[in-house]
């Protein structure tokens, strides 16, 4: 069994986030905004999509995202393919830039995330891991992170599979849980910094 993230480490993350959530949101607010309109007019509903997930220690909270899907008749799955019908013609440009993840600016900056860690799942995906595999919740969920990374052409993958809600759940879940297990294990601020310059460029 490997360590926990130490409290020092701890403190040095959570004060990076605030200080960058800070500057983040200060020079893409007027991103946000622009984004936040364009996807309200184009869905004729609100730019944002609010949805409930699990955070660290297992508790709730509301992840914020620019909206980039549209509501379809007997399309319900939990998971999204690159050529899902849901997503709308901004959306598509949104995900391919990664600007509908901007407004979890504001997520990190009050304490749900961080900019670096698991992804937040939705429920029945985190809640239901046990024993050791539960570490994956002992830290705050990040916009980004070495199984974020890894998976970032998820949707592309899911798209080639006969049933993208099983593959998911049987491999590619699985393979991110060992990953998110190893990124808590081996922690290092440096690879925090490492992490997200891989993601902006």
């Amino acid at each position: 069994m490997g360590k926990n993230m130490s409290q020092k480490h701890r403190d040095i993350k959570r004060s990076f986030d605030l200080l960058l959530s800070f500057i983040g949101l200060f020079l893409f607010g007027w991103l946000i905004l622009i984004a936040y309109i364009i996807a309200a007019v184009e869905t004729n509903s609100s730019g944002f999509f609010v949805q409930k997930r699990i955070g660290m220690m297992g508790k709730t909270f509301r992840v914020i995202k620019i909206k980039t899907m549209k509501k379809v008749p007997n399309q319900n799955s939990m998971v999204t393919t690159s050529d899902d019908v849901r997503i709308t013609k901004s959306g598509k440009i949104f995900r391919k830039l990664k600007i509908d993840e901007l407004p979890q600016l504001f997520n990190v900056f009050i304490g749900d995330m961080s900019f670096v860690g698991p992804r937040p799942d939705v429920e029945g995906y985190a809640d239901r891991l046990k024993g050791e595999d539960r570490i994956v919740l002992s830290i705050r969920p990040g916009i980004t992170g070495p199984a974020t990374l890894y998976y970032r052409n998820e949707e592309e993958i899911l798209a080639a599979q006969e049933d993208p809600e099983k593959y998911n759940r049987e491999v590619i879940y699985p393979h991110k849980t060992e990953m998110n297990k190893n990124y808590i294990y081996n922690y290092s601020f440096l690879k925090d910094i490492y992490y997200i310059f891989k993601t902006i460029f």
